[in-house]
Parts: structure tokens; C-alpha cells; sequence
């Protein structure tokens, strides 16, 4: 294909159209208002988006119960092995075979936020919260263990 050659005028306009249209971009950014959060300052007040991903939580009611029924299905769909759910079973009064949540172990240092396993809990028992600020100088600070010393699994209502 045969270039066409420009003429020296012809240059010069395309030039400063070209010039125009990234003036104009920028002018109209100048004028928008800005979301820049300073960081520090506003740490108390600073919330993140709904659909952020922070650290992995089990919550937990007043009378320190939460929903883990210690399936195990988080743990299975994890692709970096980030979370333990240690299990026991002990005999309920009925005389019948019952597992109980251990400890749920969290390990943030190789989660990777996919939410697979809060997506696979079918019972709603895990989820991420809006900490954002993992910086530690110690990486053992980032095992972290869920559910909360003598805490047990909520009774389901009749």
C-alpha cells in the first residue's frame, strides 16, 4: 500500500489537534472532584467498598455462638490450604456420634481473597470483613485461629 504523504501544514494541524484533545482530557479532569482518602489521617472514618475482601472472619452472637458445623468444605475448596478446620466427635446425651469444631485455623499470610470457601460454607459461617491493614513484622501474627475460646454451634430453633 502506498503511504500518503502529509504536507508540512497538514502536520502542523494534526499536531495540534492531537494537542487539543489531550488539553482537553486533562482540563476536564482538573475540574472533577476528587476521591484521593488521605490514608493515615482518616483511619477511623475510612470504609471500604461492600464487595472488598479483608480478613476472614467467623462471627460470632452474644451468647458466643457461631454457625460452623465443622463440614470441612472450606477447607476443601481452598486452593492455597489456607484454612484447618480441626474437628473432634464426642457422644452427645441421646447416645449418638456428633462432630464439634475444634479450632478453625486461618492462615492470612496464603490466603489469596478468592472467597471460594465463603461462597462453598452452606451454612453462612465464614466471611471476609473491611480490615485491610495485614502489615506485621511477624509472620506467625498471621495465623490466625476463628472461633473464639468456648465458643459452640448455634442450637437450631424448633
Amino acid at each position: 500500500m502506498e503511504e500518503k504523504k502529509q504536507t508540512y501544514l497538514g502536520g502542523l494541524a494534526s499536531a495540534t489537534r492531537s494537542l487539543c484533545i489531550g488539553l482537553k482530557t486533562t482540563m476536564r479532569e482538573f475540574f472533577t472532584p476528587k476521591v484521593t482518602e488521605q490514608y493515615p489521617e482518616n483511619r477511623k472514618e475510612l470504609k471500604m467498598f461492600d464487595r472488598f475482601r479483608g480478613t476472614l472472619i467467623m462471627p460470632h452472637n452474644e451468647q458466643n455462638e457461631h454457625k460452623c458445623v465443622a463440614c470441612g468444605l472450606c477447607q476443601m475448596t481452598c486452593p492455597n490450604d489456607s484454612i484447618r478446620v480441626v474437628s473432634e466427635t464426642i457422644t452427645a446425651e441421646d447416645g449418638k456420634k456428633k462432630k464439634i469444631l475444634a479450632r478453625y485455623e486461618y492462615n492470612l499470610a496464603s490466603c489469596m481473597f478468592c472467597q471460594l470457601c465463603v461462597n462453598a460454607c452452606p451454612h453462612n459461617a465464614i466471611t471476609f470483613d473491611q480490615v485491610f491493614e495485614h502489615a506485621v513484622f511477624d509472620r506467625s501474627k498471621l495465623l490466625l485461629t476463628l472461633n473464639q475460646p468456648g465458643s459452640h454451634v448455634e442450637e437450631k430453633k424448633k
